[in-house]
């Protein structure tokens, strides 16, 4: 039986049995990975070059954007490259560096939703003391705080998973290596402190989720008491995608870390991490700059044959 001391790689999930089903799931893949690139690009370019933008709103978005694309290109990339060479190989120090970087991005990711939640509860609900309470240095504060805290979270998990002995083979039946499926190699008790571990890491990403929820439900109160018709339709549209882009993300996230393996398919697994790895960093993009017109106008600027199809 292999072990942590003789272990060289993994084997990921194969997506498909056939060579055609292979092609067609790395073009799927490419697709869904440009479209995530170009819009993040965007915003990070938009954000960037643009003076007007460089306020606290823009620049949570910029780093969201930073993150949803270190995110996705952590878990895509190695997915695509498999698919189109027809192999199945992660070495054990690239898969290692796959889930440290996946849990800094994700983690980091969803403790910045918590901070815009929080920026837009203010910017509406206590509009008086927006400039006082996010001013600049406040919010680097905040975000060095997202990605540290996404930093040491996933330092914990690393050291926790790879410290293992692994000896059930070392096939993980995911797209990507993802640490349930690594704690189902182990052959110690010692992974139930990685569970544990787990298990805070969830109860610390509820904790997060219902901040957001709390933050919009004072948004949405505030907004219903505006005469505007006009301002309302601008909120919900945006506010509504976006809890619900959160919503799936902590439901399916929680849900495949901390379900029980009874209940565990290499197919249901397969949806799951796509819904909350991959689905969240290419919505995104789509999300925040559907209803924002200083945004779109930006964008266009960059490219000035856009302003010409759409005037």
């Amino acid at each position: 039986m292999p072990d942590i001391s003789s272990m060289s790689e993994f084997l990921l999930l194969a997506l498909a049995d056939t060579r055609e089903l292979q092609l067609l799931h790395f073009a799927l893949f490419l697709g869904i990975y440009l479209a995530a690139l170009l819009g993040n690009g965007l915003i990070l370019s938009a954000v960037a070059c643009h003076h007007r933008l460089h306020t606290p709103m823009y620049f949570f978005l910029l780093n969201l954007a930073l993150l949803d694309l270190g995110c996705i290109s952590t878990t895509l990339p190695k997915a695509m490259a498999n698919a189109l060479w027809d192999t199945r190989a992660i070495s054990y120090q690239g898969c290692a560096a796959q889930v440290f970087f996946f849990i800094f991005m994700i983690g980091a990711d969803y403790f910045l939703l918590t901070v815009m939640a929080y920026d837009r509860y203010i910017a509406i609900c206590k509009p008086l003391h927006y400039g006082s309470l996010l001013g600049s240095r406040a919010c680097a504060q905040m975000a060095a705080a997202a990605w540290g805290s996404g930093f040491l979270n996933a330092v914990l998990h690393m050291a926790n998973t790879f410290s293992l002995p692994l000896c059930q083979g070392n096939a993980v039946d995911q797209f990507f290596c993802e640490i349930p499926h690594i704690l189902k190699l182990s052959c110690s008790d010692a992974y139930l402190r990685e569970v544990a571990a787990l298990v805070f890491s969830a109860s610390l990403a509820f904790g997060c989720f219902v901040f957001i929820v709390l933050s919009y439900v004072q948004v949405f109160r505030a907004v219903l008491r505006m005469p505007s018709e006009q301002g309302w339709h601008k909120t919900f549209s945006t506010c509504l995608p976006h809890l619900a882009v959160v919503s799936l993300f902590i439901s399916t996230g929680i849900f495949s870390y901390l379900k029980s393996p009874s209940i565990s398919s290499p197919s249901l697994d397969l949806m799951v991490a796509l819904r909350y790895s991959v689905v969240p960093p290419a919505l995104n993009p789509i999300i925040y700059s559907m209803r924002n017109q200083e945004l779109k106008n930006a964008v266009r600027t960059l490219f000035p044959y856009i302003l010409l199809k759409h005037p």
